[in-house]
């Protein structure tokens, strides 16, 4: 299913930009704020979980606070052609890899990486990038200060 088979009504977006400031919400709340019946919102709720709206109920926990004070972005090239996704599969089992984007341009991949420290950082282009052998080229971005930092999605109006 693409984006484009999903229909949300008002009071879909709605649910949505509720549960997407505070995803322990209860069901109850939710209901009172949008004035339906609990019944009525679980079973929206259930639908978009089922139609890959809602993917996911996560927990933003805090870099510091787990000593991964180091991000950064690195570009990548690979020798892979054309369609071949096998370098991001690799990359994404990488438990410090937080995302890999395959871009357009002179690189193949973005990724972004949270590590301890330089040395980390280091380390993981040492012993677990360099694994992967269709990586060519990689240039390395770090992050000294980061002011904005969301997952958060712009939900319509509609």
């Amino acid at each position: 299913m693409n984006g484009t088979d999903i229909v949300l009504d008002k009071t879909d977006l709605s649910i949505l930009r509720l549960m997407q400031e505070n995803a322990r919400m209860t069901n109850a709340d939710l209901a009172r704020e949008l004035e339906m019946a609990p019944s009525a919102v679980l079973e929206r709720v259930k639908k978009l979980e089922q139609k890959q709206v809602i993917v996911k109920y996560t927990t933003r926990i805090s870099p510091v606070a787990l000593g991964q004070t180091l991000l950064a972005f690195i570009a990548m090239k690979s020798s892979e052609g054309m369609g071949s996704n096998n370098t991001a599969k690799e990359l994404a089992k990488i438990p410090e890899v937080q995302e890999v984007h395959h871009i357009a341009g002179e690189d193949c991949y973005m990724v972004k990486v949270r590590t301890a420290d330089s040395a980390s950082l280091m380390d993981l282009m040492r012993n677990k990038f360099s694994k992967i052998q269709s990586i060519t080229s990689t240039r390395t971005t770090i992050v000294l200060e980061t002011v904005k930092e969301e997952q958060q999605l712009v939900i319509p109006e509609k």
